[in-house]
């Protein structure tokens, strides 16, 4: 593999800059020639890299925005209507930054649901599900606290409600909501400490995804069969296979991204964020961003605020035990016919759960978010379990060689 590089190497200046810092041959190991994967990954495996490019573009747009954005309760509202009219191009950076965060909601979304769907979580890999969980909580706290800088009636009111919820814990809740806050009240202490976590998170979830990397590396990618490969013959070689297989995911993303950005600014905000901040008016309905929203729903479907609280934190800490509460040995669902139907039906319950966040809590939305709550938690605690024991799950094939060249008849069933 390495001939394919060797000209590149050769390159006088390669050369020198290489034997006093290894910089060229460390990225051939981690996403070049020397790097190798399972032959039979599909687009699905996209997402990964997308979110590193989502990272990207959400630091970089926002240290530019960090230039003319001004962290004071008197003129945070201004200085982004500012930057929106006045900077050269502020419009698109502010807009990139905004969209940015959902685009890099979803990716990460369809990202964890892949690793869902495909066993991920699973011997050897789980530090490596722990470190993308990591992140994943990062992401909320930054994305959380970056609302709340445009400083409008959503941000305002978005963090009194959300930063309240920890007054629910007994004997340290109160303390907690006062350090949030800076004081008693949501005010300018307030704004300055959720821009000062808002600008360094963005820098800790690199260093979390450079861990991420690192496991990913160890025993490398899990695949669509969720087999171990066997040999080279089962793998091939990250670049320029995949290279070229992310580059036009790349291509793809950036005309979803681009339609948003574009021709539907607002489309995934809230029109009460384009009002200033005022505490003496209460917005009819307080909503958090849409990828708040499933969370949001489990929150309110218990009549009790500790209660919603601890189910809301623990919707994301029962992720951490999937390791565990999945008991099949199989990691593919696509040789598992039971838990691929109840996959389905848990991606349904996740979109109810944001349907209904994103409505007032009552009627039909109500019933809506405790149905698709109550078989949230089910589906984890006790169908993952029973359906690990019980389910007889479809012949595995013998490498993914066999599945992908069918060299065995009845291996297109089987088929990446």
């Amino acid at each position: 593999m390495a001939d394919n590089n060797s000209g590149f190497f050769a390159n006088p200046v390669v050369k020198w800059i290489e034997y006093r810092l290894p910089v060229f041959s460390t990225l051939d190991h981690m996403v070049g020639t020397q790097y190798p994967t399972p032959k039979n990954l599909n687009y699905w495996w996209n997402f990964g890299s997308l979110a590193g490019l989502c990272l990207v573009i959400q630091i970089v747009t926002g240290i530019v925005l960090v230039m003319h954005y001004t962290p004071h309760t008197l003129m945070a509202f201004d200085s982004v209507e500012h930057i929106m009219r006045d900077v050269n191009y502020g419009w698109l950076l502010r807009y990139m930054h905004a969209n940015g965060a959902s685009m890099f909601f979803i990716v990460v979304y369809i990202h964890i649901f892949r690793g869902l769907y495909f066993g991920s979580y699973k011997a050897p890999r789980e530090i490596l599900w722990f470190l993308g969980l990591i992140i994943f909580l990062l992401m909320m706290a930054t994305a959380f606290m970056g609302y709340v800088l445009p400083w409008g009636q959503m941000s305002f009111w978005g963090a009194t409600v959300i930063t309240n919820l920890f007054s629910a814990i007994p004997v340290v809740g109160e303390p907690i909501v006062t350090w949030l806050w800076g004081g008693f009240a949501v005010d300018n202490p307030t704004l300055n400490r959720f821009f000062s976590l808002h600008y360094l998170l963005p820098f800790v979830i690199v260093g979390v995804v450079l861990l991420h990397i690192l496991a990913l590396h160890q025993h490398g990618s899990n695949n669509p069969l969720g087999i171990d490969t066997k040999g080279p013959q089962d793998r091939i070689p990250f670049h320029p296979y995949y290279t070229i297989k992310d580059a036009v995911g790349v291509g793809a993303f950036l005309i979803f991204f681009c339609f948003f950005l574009f021709y539907a600014p607002n489309f995934l905000g809230h029109p009460d964020n384009y009002i200033p901040a005022n505490p003496l008016v209460t917005p009819a309905h307080i909503v958090p961003e849409w990828y708040f929203l499933p969370f949001y729903a489990i929150l309110r479907s218990v009549p009790d605020k500790l209660g919603g609280v601890l189910l809301m934190f623990g919707a994301i800490l029962i992720l951490f035990l999937l390791p565990w509460l999945d008991t099949s040995k199989v990691r593919s669902a696509k040789f598992r016919p039971i838990y691929k139907q109840l996959f389905w039906v848990f991606l349904i319950a996740c979109v109810g759960l944001t349907y209904a966040g994103g409505l007032p809590p009552e009627g039909l939305a109500l019933v809506i978010g405790r149905v698709c709550t109550v078989y949230y938690f089910a589906h984890f605690l006790i169908l993952m379990p029973l359906v690990g024991w019980f389910e007889k799950p479809l012949k595995l094939p013998a490498s993914i060689s066999e599945a992908v060249l069918k060299t065995e008849p009845g291996a297109a069933g089987s088929k990446a």
